[in-house]
């Protein structure tokens, strides 16, 4: 037994508060604030391609242009997608790792994003 009674087999019953600690980590048992498994993650670097494609979908008909693949933090991210708002006088949004920029600006958005080093590339049709 491990845990404080609690076996590694049973996901379901794996303590996530402790009144001594506060919230603990599913992966490792320890506190938030001491987690090991959280150091060991890294963000998956991909194939390093940035893709740039167009979705309607959920957005009732209205298209975005979607920006995949970017492996930036969440700061650098969100200034990489004002920048590229700005660009297309746009609006849009950051949500998940992904930037989604109201309309229709692929072309633009791929001729940017390769001045500025990256590998992009167009998807969908």
């Amino acid at each position: 037994m491990s845990r404080g009674g609690w076996t590694s087999d049973d996901r379901m019953a794996v303590p996530v508060y402790s009144s001594a600690h506060g919230s603990l980590c599913r992966g490792c048992g320890r506190p938030e604030a001491r987690c090991a498994c959280r150091a060991a993650r890294q963000p998956s670097p991909g194939d390093g391609v940035v893709r740039i494609g167009r979705e309607t979908k959920g957005r009732k008909g209205k298209g975005v242009t979607v920006i995949t693949g970017l492996s930036l933090g969440a700061d650098a991210l969100g200034d990489l997608a004002g920048e590229l708002k700005r660009s297309c006088g746009s609006g849009g949004t950051v949500r998940d790792g992904v930037i989604d920029i109201q309309g229709d600006h692929r072309d633009r958005l791929v001729e940017e994003l390769r001045r500025r080093g990256y590998r992009a590339k167009r998807a969908g049709g």
